[in-house]
């Protein structure tokens, strides 16, 4: 055994070593890590008031923090305002819609959304290998080298 294999190394990633980019509207995105084999993703995203994900089903557990800003699910009364912390199990079911400028999230999940339609049925799904492969599409367009995003 090696010392790196006995003592791994931290990796740091700066702040601005990964570029946010446009997911429309001024609404944004950053990749931050993806381990597929894992089913882990890890995004940050700046939000704009009236932004709206489509109701989804987690299949595994996330986990989210507001460092800036306001956003709320339209199923529940509660706004994520700066400094909270939220726990959403596996197969919860809701709609995120922004109610602030510039709110900030750093999302920690596992799984996939199932993306919902009216009815409940599943229309599409949205995991971690998707969102990464769109975030460097987007990078791309954008005229961003490819972020060293942290993956398997």
């Amino acid at each position: 055994m090696t010392i790196t294999e006995a003592n791994p190394t931290a990796v740091h990633v700066g702040a601005d070593e990964l570029p946010f980019v446009d997911i429309g509207d001024g609404n944004k995105l950053k990749v931050l890590q993806v381990k597929e084999r894992e089913g882990l993703w890890i995004i940050e995203n700046i939000f704009q008031p009236g932004f709206e994900v489509q109701t989804h089903r987690h299949t595994g557990p996330v986990w989210g923090y507001t460092s800036s800003g306001g956003w709320k699910y339209k199923e529940y009364d509660y706004v994520n305002r700066a400094g909270s912390f939220l726990y959403e199990p596996a197969g919860s079911v809701h709609t995120l819609t922004c109610v602030e400028a510039d709110t900030r999230v750093w999302f920690h999940m596992y799984g996939a959304n199932l993306n919902l339609d009216a009815d409940g049925n599943v229309e599409s799904v949205t995991d971690g290998a998707g969102t990464l492969a769109a975030y460097y599409a987007l990078c791309d367009v954008e005229g961003f080298p490819r972020p060293n995003v942290l993956t398997d």
